[in-house]
């Protein structure tokens, strides 16, 4: 599976679903945002979320500190 991931070309794993994904990427349960193909994708919604060839993902991860 092909995917743009923050203007990245990735070849990944099939992954039927964002969740999928987010859990291969090891992304935080909380502090992360997901936009795919232009539009954000609650966190509630990525295990019903699929995803395709091609598709185009912004991941942004909330950073802290002083």
């Amino acid at each position: 599976m092909r995917l743009i991931i923050n203007g990245q070309t990735l070849d990944a794993p099939q992954f039927n679903t964002l969740a999928d994904l987010a859990r291969w990427m090891d992304l935080p349960d909380f502090g992360a945002a997901v936009e795919l193909n232009g539009r954000v994708i609650r966190k509630a919604d990525h295990p019903d979320t699929p995803l395709k060839d091609g598709d185009k993902l912004e991941i942004v991860k909330l950073v802290g500190g002083g």
